[in-house]
């Protein structure tokens, strides 16, 4: 077994993993694994910055997480950093800050590389599944982009499109800097356009129709799971490989856009971070389960953070 570290910086959240791994066996052993809500990508999209608070928040998750990962001993870090700062005129100053932090530089990867660790992270435990057919579409719904990759054992089509639930919701439900509670049936349609246009996008280099088993990841998928089974409380174990219908997502999905910031918020499973963004997650989604055709969306907690994880394990080989 190796010990190793792996952080996501993406939009709306950072995530750490602190995991044994054995590339032989395939077995993954999480040690620690937490998220925390920063929202880097915060305006990003209208000014082209990340804001100052915005990094203040991310350095001090930096720090955090930095005190784990010692205590655990891990041997390598991996710090992978996502659609926010690819799109930023001054990520330099956010890399220098994580390098200070964490003693590590972070990746600055592109939509195609954060595809292959989705894709990595997603299906590496699923090669033994007889009951779900390949290849496999899988959908990471981050806050600054989407990723979408078809593959079996290795990935047959990959990109990346900018509809994450933080950037639609920025760009179509705010209004003088208060989303809308709940969105009108015209800002609903226009975030639906915006949608329907990147999944052409994608369809143009992406075998979507060919996928028999959809892969959905991140907050806004499983959030979408965790509403469907009615969870008490957030409960990973619960949400992991759960299966959720497609009317359910459209029931769902329905019923989060016509909702109040309150009703959205007194969801027990709902993560404070997510309250304001959860419906555009999830008209996503639904979108892509009705291009592609999708009975159902097998849900999974392992995603591009598992896939960082095995790439710091075979680092090390």
């Amino acid at each position: 077994m190796t010990r190793v570290a792996a952080v996501d910086c993406g939009t709306n959240s950072i995530r750490l993993l602190v995991a044994d791994a054995d590339p032989g066996t395939g077995e993954l052993i999480d040690l620690d694994r937490r998220m925390t809500i920063v929202r880097l990508g915060q305006g990003v999209d209208r000014t082209g910055r990340l804001a100052r608070e915005a990094l203040e928040r991310t350095f001090a998750a930096c720090k955090e997480y930095a005190a784990i990962i010692k205590e655990h001993g891990a041997e390598r870090i991996r710090f992978v950093a996502t659609s926010a700062s690819r799109d930023a005129e001054n990520r330099d100053d956010f890399v220098r800050g994580v390098l200070d932090i964490l003693g590590v530089e972070p990746e600055v990867i592109t939509g195609d590389q954060e595809a292959e660790f989705s894709f990595t992270g997603a299906t590496k435990e699923l090669s033994g599944r007889t009951d779900l057919a390949k290849p496999y579409l899988v959908v990471d719904i981050g806050g600054g982009s989407t990723e979408f990759v078809v593959g079996d054992d290795h990935v047959r089509g990959a990109r990346s499109v900018d509809i994450g639930c933080v950037r639609m919701t920025e760009r179509h439900l705010v209004h003088d800097g208060v989303v809308a509670d709940p969105p009108t049936p015209a800002q609903i349609d226009a975030m639906r356009a915006d949608i329907e246009a990147a999944l052409d996008l994608v369809e143009q280099t992406v075998p979507l129709h060919e996928a028999h088993t959809l892969v959905g990841l991140a907050g806004s998928v499983t959030t979408v799971s965790a509403i469907a089974q009615n969870l008490p409380a957030y409960d990973p174990a619960a949400i992991h490989h759960s299966r959720v219908p497609y009317a359910r997502v459209r029931e769902i999905t329905e019923s989060l856009l016509a909702s109040t910031h309150a009703e959205r918020a007194a969801i027990p499973s709902m993560h404070p971070g997510r309250v304001d963004v959860i419906g555009a997650g999830a008209l996503v989604l639904l979108s892509i389960m009705e291009r592609i055709g999708a009975e159902e969306v097998v849900v999974s907690e392992h995603d591009i953070l598992d896939g960082i994880a095995w790439k710091a394990a075979e680092d090390l080989q």
